[in-house]
């Protein structure tokens, strides 16, 4: 049983490093130790890839999520039919932000993307709807 899990886990290295083994030996039968060594090679490489690129700063992640949550709001909203609650949050999604959320000091990433803009649809929605008050914000 054990053996069996451990040739099949190392049979699914095989296929998924196969590339692999096709550039460093191309004709040669591959034993196991040769599978797990271009293995954990492959993993230190990947490893080393990752740190090189350098850690995302907490303000990035915080931004790269914010951006995909509005984007999924937004696309959620413009799904289905107009509603005044609807245009007052399309048109809340559009207004820039008050103030910045970051610390001053902390420079913007040179490949941090934009916020997303919203689409056609929205922006035509929520400009034909202009709320009479503010949206209440609880910060």
């Amino acid at each position: 049983m054990r053996r069996d899990r451990i040739n099949s886990s190392i049979e699914q290295l095989k296929l998924l490093l196969e590339q692999e083994f096709a550039r460093h030996q191309p004709n040669s039968k591959l034993e196991k130790a040769d599978i797990l060594e271009m293995a954990v090679s492959y993993l230190k490489h990947s490893k080393a890839f990752v740190a090189a690129a350098g850690p995302k700063s907490l303000h990035q992640d915080y931004s790269e999520g914010y951006s995909w949550c509005l984007q999924e709001a937004v696309q959620f909203l413009t799904l289905h039919a107009a509603s005044d609650t609807q245009m007052k949050l399309l048109y809340h999604f559009q207004r820039p932000p008050a103030a910045p959320a970051a610390p001053a000091k902390e420079p913007k990433a040179p490949g941090a993307a934009p916020p997303p803009a919203l689409s056609a649809k929205a922006t035509a929605a929520a400009a034909a709807h202009q709320p009479a008050c503010g949206l209440w914000r609880p910060w």
